[in-house]
């Protein structure tokens, strides 16, 4: 209440003193306080509690993790769940207690814009193949949702490392996208969920490092055939870590 009441103090103000920069501000608070239509309720969530809510919250801290680890979106606040809590309110400067309250989530909503993506990463920018989202190794639906997911923890690796843009050269690919440009057969750009990132190579190399404490368990960069030009990170089903040493 302490920051809607002092962002409506210089709101007025600024609109009193005939300053246009008002109007920025209200525009800017009213983004900040989307939920995108999935909101996260029933706080202040902790272990023990289950549900939607607590998906929505793991898929928004799944970069949070060891070295290694994946966090599950399975809706079930477990000791994983609030250690993931627990770093991203430490990385955005907040109580680190592990416990999802109202200034976690009210982070987590200036983070996302309304499509539930997060304010740095864009569908449009994951998939320059094929807008409908079809024709890959997954549905069109499950496709677009891996991508968010994968941006979300993209959005994690950002803030790692001091919050410097990330680009994306390719994201999402159909099929026939994939086989266009020499992909290997089952990528996991067709699935929606994997990213190739450029860049000079000491930044390459950083973005690799901070994907293996991102929840990523495919991550290929310098020196491994193919990637010397970019940094790949994906979701397989054991863990490909390759390039990129020391």
């Amino acid at each position: 209440m302490l920051r809607k009441a002092l962002n409506t103090s210089l709101t007025l103000v600024m609109i009193s003193t005939g300053a246009i920069a008002g109007v920025t501000v209200t525009a800017g608070s009213a983004q900040a306080a989307s939920n995108c239509g999935q909101p996260i309720t029933g706080l202040p969530l902790d272990q023990g509690s289950q549900g939607t809510s607590v998906e929505r919250l793991q898929i928004r801290v799944a970069g949070f993790v060891t070295s290694g680890e994946v966090l599950s979106t399975d809706g079930v606040y477990g000791t994983r769940t609030k250690e993931a809590v627990r770093k991203f309110q430490k990385q955005y400067g907040l109580q680190a207690d592990g416990i999802a309250g109202s200034d976690t989530v009210n982070k987590i909503y200036s983070l996302q814009d309304s499509d539930c993506t997060p304010i740095h990463f864009s569908y449009a920018e994951w998939n320059k193949c094929n807008s409908t989202w079809a024709g890959g190794a997954v549905s069109a639906t499950a496709a677009k949702a891996n991508a968010r997911k994968s941006m979300w923890k993209l959005e994690a690796l950002r803030a790692k490392l001091g919050g410097g843009a990330v680009q994306i050269s390719s994201g999402f690919r159909s099929n026939s996208c994939n086989a266009a440009v020499g992909g290997v057969t089952g990528s996991r750009h067709t699935y929606g969920d994997a990213a190739d990132m450029p860049g000079s190579q000491s930044r390459r190399c950083d973005v690799h490092r901070a994907a293996k404490s991102s929840g990523f368990t495919e991550v290929l960069g310098q020196g491994f055939p193919g990637h010397n030009d970019h940094t790949h990170v994906g979701m397989t089903s054991s863990r490909q870590w390759h390039g990129c040493q020391g």
